[in-house]
């Protein structure tokens, strides 16, 4: 049994998101282009800074200002060596903030699919129906690469 993208690509942004260095939430994005991974990310400090599984998180009116985002992180890997990401697909774990949805958007990324939804804000939304990108929720269990991996 071959893998779909969709489980390939979530499979790996799901294991991205161990890596994550803030204990509030753990995630992983991978923006996808042409079915190749292009860059991926966690969310986690500015390289070389402390991270909040050591130190603790940076709290400000309710958010951990310590931690970049996956999706950020992402994007920017691309910027750092310069990789486009016009018409590209990211593969998010969680719902992207509002924030976060404004720089895909401005990345010219065109789909975004999400394991699950968190704190889905009615902007982000309104942005991405505004902007044309497609969004859609991706049924995935982790457990599913077990099946894969013991066939």
């Amino acid at each position: 049994m071959r893998i779909n993208w969709h489980d390939y690509f979530m499979a790996q942004t799901q294991l991205l998101s161990l890596r994550s260095t803030c204990s509030r939430l753990k995630v992983g994005a991978t923006i996808v282009k042409d079915n190749r991974v292009i860059s991926s990310g966690y969310n986690g400090s500015v390289s070389g800074e402390e991270h909040c599984i050591d130190v603790g998180c940076l709290m400000e009116d309710g958010h951990c200002i310590r931690t970049i985002h996956a999706e950020i992180n992402s994007i920017l890997q691309c910027s750092k060596f310069g990789v486009s990401t016009e018409g590209a697909s990211i593969y998010v774990t969680h719902f992207p903030c509002v924030h976060c949805s404004k720089s895909i958007i401005q990345a010219g990324i065109k789909n975004i699919f999400y394991r699950e939804d968190y704190k889905n804000h009615p902007y982000a939304e309104y942005l991405f129906e505004q902007n044309n990108v497609h969004v859609e929720r991706i049924p995935f269990e982790p457990s599913q690469i077990i099946e894969y991996l013991s066939e």
